[in-house]
């Protein structure tokens, strides 16, 4: 299983979930105004928003919706199995801490997914001819 993706995909990924939340948070917490006034009011519900996004569609479905959009999927690092909810747990933690998620090692894989034993794959070369 090749597990280097390039650093380009999983910043659209993670740009693509974390606009779609900042979309949310604005919808229903950032009051009225102009949007100056309005995105101070959204910045924490922003977050947690963006957590239990990555959260649950990591535990259940393996990708967020960003992921999807860009053809990758978290597994497990060991034997490519969807992720358990611990892993999903540790890693989301550890990608909202930001350091975590932008230190990567030789193979491409960052702290998040090391610590959490998951990788992130390119479904559409996983997938037989």
């Amino acid at each position: 299983m090749k597990h280097e993706i390039s650093l380009g995909r999983r910043f659209l990924g993670l740009t693509i979930d974390w606009l779609m939340c900042y979309a949310i948070a604005l919808g229903f917490f950032g009051g009225t105004g102009s949007f100056a006034d309005r995105a101070p009011h959204a910045r924490v519900p922003h977050l947690i928003i963006f957590f239990i996004e990555v959260l649950i569609l990591t535990a259940f479905g393996g990708a967020t919706a960003g992921h999807r959009i860009v053809g990758l999927k978290v597994v497990q690092f060991q034997g490519g199995g969807n992720p358990t909810p611990v892993q999903s747990l540790i890693r989301t933690v550890l990608l909202c801490l930001v350091v975590t998620a932008i230190t990567y090692d030789e193979r491409g894989r960052g702290i998040h997914e090391r610590l959490s034993g998951t990788a992130l794959i390119d479904i559409r070369k996983s997938r037989p001819n």
